[in-house]
């Protein structure tokens, strides 16, 4: 049994994590700032059982507090998404590099030397391609005039032929391409220097498209899943933006709450920041997960409008070797299970 702090533990990913270690026998404190861009009301004294902190990761006093005492911190306390505009830049900055910082900085300064770290496949850009002639390829970000033409797959950035997609592992390039994912990669970079400086033991966790029970209802800084969920639960018909081929990789939360169990045991061992993709290794397109939400929810058809979002890319889906090779993690839920629960779970206001 391991004391265990959990940043953000009363928001959709981290209640899941919370109610998983307390059920493996762990004590656990939750810290939650309650963001409006997660939370609507007011915040519960307690998440499955464990003993709720409201405070800011960006205020030292309070952190200094939430981790004393503490062997490991699961650091899940992040503004997520794509966002709106780049109004939310700031505030994605503040609360998930600058809090990050204040708690590493806390960290070192207790003594505590085991962190995982919620990061996400958002760091590595457009996912894994190839060239018939060229070979793996990193193609450039999409051109605006191409998407509004709808132009939505990048050709190879050598010879200008199409792609063919494949699975992204943990040693791809990383490349941001919205203001979150940057953030991301940042959270990164930080924990990684404070292991090395610190002789401490960290795990990132690279979350792909994280869907299930508790999802936040109607908010743009939610996953695909729930805003089509969102727009069933009222009648609408889910939007597909482009042509509703992009290709992603859906992961349970339940399977990203079991990831991080295993990613508290495994940062028992070397000193050191490692990486690994929490995924299912399956692909399934943007419109496919669309119309199996419509089809289990009896609701409208989907309507693909074209279009694109901002910082959005074609294709992510990832290779799981890494996890279940050294975590032993696999993820177990299958996706025509998964969205038949969640086609019918409650989300959060």
């Amino acid at each position: 049994m391991q004391k265990v702090l959990v940043t953000g533990g009363a928001g959709f990913i981290g209640s899941h994590v919370t109610a998983a270690l307390l059920a493996a026998g762990h004590d656990v404190r939750v810290l939650d700032a309650g963001h409006p861009a997660a939370h609507r009301g007011p915040l519960p004294e307690t998440v499955a059982g464990a003993p709720l902190v409201a405070a800011d990761l960006r205020d030292p006093a309070a952190v200094a507090a939430a981790v004393r005492g503490v062997d490991a911190v699961v650091h899940q306390a992040a503004m997520v998404g794509l966002g709106v505009d780049l109004d939310d830049l700031p505030e994605y900055v503040a609360c998930n590099d600058l809090g990050t910082a204040v708690l590493l900085a806390a960290l070192a300064r207790a003594g505590v030397g085991r962190l995982v770290l919620a990061s996400s496949m958002v760091v590595y850009g457009e996912g894994a391609y190839a060239c018939a002639d060229h070979g793996t390829v990193r193609p450039a970000a999409r051109r605006p005039a191409d998407l509004a033409a709808g132009r939505f797959e990048p050709p190879c950035p050598v010879c200008g032929a199409a792609l063919v997609p494949g699975l992204v592992d943990e040693d791809a390039p990383t490349e941001p391409r919205s203001a979150y994912a940057v953030t991301k990669l940042a959270q990164e970079h930080l924990t990684s220097v404070w292991a090395r400086q610190t002789g401490a033991a960290a795990i990132g966790l690279r979350y792909h498209n994280v869907y299930g029970p508790g999802m936040p209802r109607d908010t743009p800084y939610s996953g695909v899943a729930a805003i089509f969920r969102s727009a069933l639960a009222a009648g609408r018909a889910p939007r597909v933006f482009e042509d509703g081929g992009q290709r992603r990789d859906f992961v349970h939360v339940d399977d990203v709450a079991a990831a991080n169990l295993a990613a508290l045991s495994a940062v028992d061992g070397e000193p050191g920041f490692r990486v690994y993709n929490v995924a299912s290794g399956v692909p399934t397109t943007v419109g496919e997960l669309a119309v199996a939400l419509a089809a289990a929810t009896a609701g409208p058809a989907p309507e693909v409008v074209g279009g694109y979002r901002a910082g959005d890319v074609r294709h992510v889906v990832a290779s799981p070797r890494r996890a279940a090779d050294e975590l032993g993690f696999r993820a177990r839920v299958g996706l025509a299970d998964g969205l038949a629960e969640f086609a019918h779970a409650p989300l959060r206001d």
